[in-house]
């Protein structure tokens, strides 16, 4: 093996030779001082290239070029060899810096040697230039600090715990799409009409399993919607204003299941009692109140999930099923149409009442679309709700927004609405975090006026997934060609995070699973399925605990906040929606997946490189990923094995600026389910020789 020193001495005498692995910059605080700075704010940008390798680097900016000088590395005395005498960096790396008046631009670097000119961006050192993959300057963008890689768990909360029976949905309830409510017992199969069918969990139960919550690691819960709603998802809200007393607290009963009225027509009496009774919304919101104010006890955010594109059938301002009938509210847009609450709504059809004569997201009549541009008063009722529930007294710390991409009836105009939502609950709460649901690319929204970051399907769930399972993220499809594919990865990656500014990295959603898709650990038998064509047990054979702690050390060292669908970590598998949404198996976990999640936990609040240092690509082969996770104080070296066998490599670290000859201190080393903390490994000319076993991962940290 040739020194990294050698080769930078062979390149530095070829003629118009670069070397292309030591070429980097990205957007973090390492390269970009500040990196959320203010409009007109001084910022210096710096770049990395192999010693003595150029002639001349260059900022291009907003047409404008500047002329970059050479400046010291800035790297502290972590950097200084055995003896004290000169900065190991400074014999490998060169950095060029320049200053600029922060403006929002996309910026990128022009490297010239010898006869040759060579780009720089977010895909790397290229000859020819695709400004699609420039980096960003954002002035005034400044996400939640708390959020920068913060762990998340994600709860479905009807399925985490139930902590009071007396607020539990019972049998024949009411009547939703056909079907009556069902209570089931938690340890039932779920079925395919699930949206009706409850197992009681609640927000007692939540508070009831916070230390539990707490011991895992977690700094954010985000909820899973909470407001009045007649399924068990809750996407459906019926009143925004309340928390749903079945998940909060029933202090004042009344009424009958299924009531037949002298026409014959079913009346859920009881259920209009429990959930428009004054007493029961007000007792439920204390509830959440309550939750958020001993979750902050223990250092933890709470995130709301926000409907607002839609509402649902049963809606205060629909009432389609006539349950408030003009008593506390005035009647709804369904049974008359001079409601108050008519422009709320687009119609299709004068003949009213019928069933399609509204606008349904999707076609879907019980997801009525909500038609701001038509209401003017709607759209400040919503930005009033969003304020609202990040306020005192509930204090909420930010939103999940649903299908937000959707809202609206032009781009225009959801542009508009998300700017005025952002000033709305930024003026409540500057700490709150905005947070997405999107597929695609999101780069329209994150320009710091409208939402902080998103769901990260693109650049996180869809890319790893494909790698380490081979599957879609449904389980609908199999590709043998993109497992273990680590070039498809890398560039599926490199692509994708080129979309945000590291203001919105940083705080992304890294999820594994959700309510919306399979779950991993059922991904790993690599069977296509759903709960209707395999049944439910399929969805627990063959899976593979090896591959999901491959995936959990991924997820808990790449930029973002990983995220916990809960029961991921006690070993619940599941088929995609509704079979995602499996009740918590309290008593029968598994225990060392666990404990597990609670050790790569640890790591990544122990090191702030795992947080927000700077992502460099080491070595990526079949079934292999390596990459490191460094700024000027913590180097971290990240290897994933997916195949069966075992590989022996030479991981060139000193690309992640570990020095050329150092030791490195095994933080996990695991395989086939098993795993130590002990151990070291040598560097040695700027190379760490690692051994990872067949399915197995290494984490290593420069001592």
């Amino acid at each position: 093996m040739q020194s990294i020193l050698d080769t930078l001495k062979y390149a530095a005498n070829q003629r118009s030779y670069i070397n292309v692995e030591a070429v980097f910059s990205d957007e973090t605080h390492n390269f970009v001082c500040p990196c959320e700075p203010r409009l007109g704010e001084p910022v210096t940008i710096k770049l990395r290239v192999a010693k003595n390798n150029i002639d001349n680097a260059f900022l291009h900016i907003n047409n404008t070029v500047y002329r970059m000088h050479k400046t010291t590395c800035d790297h502290g005395s972590h950097s200084l060899s055995a003896h004290n005498e000169k900065c190991s960096h400074c014999e490998i790396f060169d950095y060029y810096a320049v200053d600029i008046d922060a403006t929002q631009a996309a910026y990128h670097f022009s490297i010239v040697r010898e006869d040759r000119t060579y780009y720089y961006n977010k895909q790397g050192l290229t000859r020819e230039l695709n400004e699609e993959f420039s980096f960003r300057i954002v002035p005034d963008f400044v996400t939640p600090e708390w959020a920068k890689g913060a762990l998340m768990y994600h709860i479905f909360v009807d399925r985490f715990y139930n902590g009071s029976k007396s607020n539990d949905v019972i049998n024949n309830e009411y009547i939703y799409l056909g079907k009556p409510a069902t209570q089931k017992q938690w340890g039932d199969p779920l079925c395919r009409d699930d949206f009706g069918c409850f197992y009681g969990g609640d927000l007692s139960g939540i508070i009831k399993k916070l230390d539990y919550i707490a011991e895992l690691g977690v700094e954010a819960i985000y909820l899973s919607p909470i407001f009045v709603s007649p399924s068990s998802h809750k996407y459906d809200i019926q009143d925004y204003d309340y928390v749903d007393p079945h998940f909060g607290q029933i202090v004042k009963e009344g009424g009958d299941a299924l009531h037949y009225d002298r026409f014959q027509n079913r009346y859920a009496t009881k259920y209009i009692a429990r959930t428009t009774d004054v007493a029961n919304l007000e007792a439920s919101n204390r509830i959440f109140a309550q939750l958020v104010q001993l979750a902050h006890k223990r250092g933890i955010k709470v995130i709301l999930d926000g409907v607002f594109n839609h509402c649902g059938a049963f809606n205060k301002w629909l009432d389609k099923e006539n349950f408030y009938g003009g008593l506390r509210y005035p009647l709804g847009a369904y049974k008359d149409a001079n409601s108050q609450y008519h422009d709320y709504f687009k119609w299709y059809d004068s003949n009213w009442p019928n069933n399609d004569c509204y606008d349904g997201w999707w076609g879907y009549d019980n997801h009525p679309k909500l038609n701001y541009e038509n209401s003017p008063e709607l759209r400040d009722y919503i930005m009033g709700v969003g304020k609202k529930w990040v306020s005192p007294p509930f204090n909420a710390d930010g939103w999940r927004l649903d299908v937000a991409a959707d809202l609206g009836q032009s781009e225009e105009f959801n542009h508009n609405f998300w700017k005025d939502f952002r000033k709305a609950v930024k003026s409540a709460n500057p700490e709150a975090i905005i947070l997405a649901e999107h597929y695609g690319d999101p780069s329209g929204w994150l320009k710091g006026d409208e939402w902080d970051t998103v769901m990260n399907y693109d650049a996180f769930m869809e890319p790893i997934t494909w790698f380490l399972t081979g599957m879609e993220k449904h389980s609908e499809t199999f590709d043998q060609g993109r497992l273990n594919n680590a070039m498809a990865f890398e560039s599926s990656m490199r692509n994708a995070m080129a979309r945000f500014s590291v203001h919105s990295l940083h705080c992304a959603m890294n999820e594994l699973s959700n309510h919306d898709h399979s779950r991993f650990l059922t991904r790993t038998n690599k069977t296509v399925g759903r709960l209707h064509t395999l049944g439910a047990d399929a969805a627990d054979r063959g899976v593979d605990i090896a591959v999901m702690m491959e995936a959990v050390v991924f997820q808990m060292t790449w930029p973002g906040c990983p995220t916990i669908y809960y029961g991921d970590e006690a070993g619940l598998a599941g088929w995609t929606e509704p079979d995602a949404r499996r009740p918590y198996p309290w008593g029968h976990v598994n225990a060392s997946l666990i404990q597990f999640h609670k050790v790569c936990a640890g790591l990544r609040k122990q090191y702030q490189a795992l947080r927000t240092g700077c992502l460099s690509f080491l070595f990526n082969d079949t079934g292999l990923l390596t990459y490191g996770r460094w700024d000027k104080d913590e180097h971290i070296c990240i290897a994933i094995n997916n195949n069966d066998s075992s590989l022996h490599e030479s991981i060139p670290v000193w690309k992640m600026e570990c020095p050329p000859q150092c030791e490195m201190k095994v933080l996990i080393s695991a395989q086939e389910g098993e795993w130590s903390t002990e151990g070291t490994v040598s560097v040695r000319q700027g190379y760490a020789d690692i051994y990872i076993g067949g399915h197995g991962c290494v984490i290593l940290r420069q001592v």
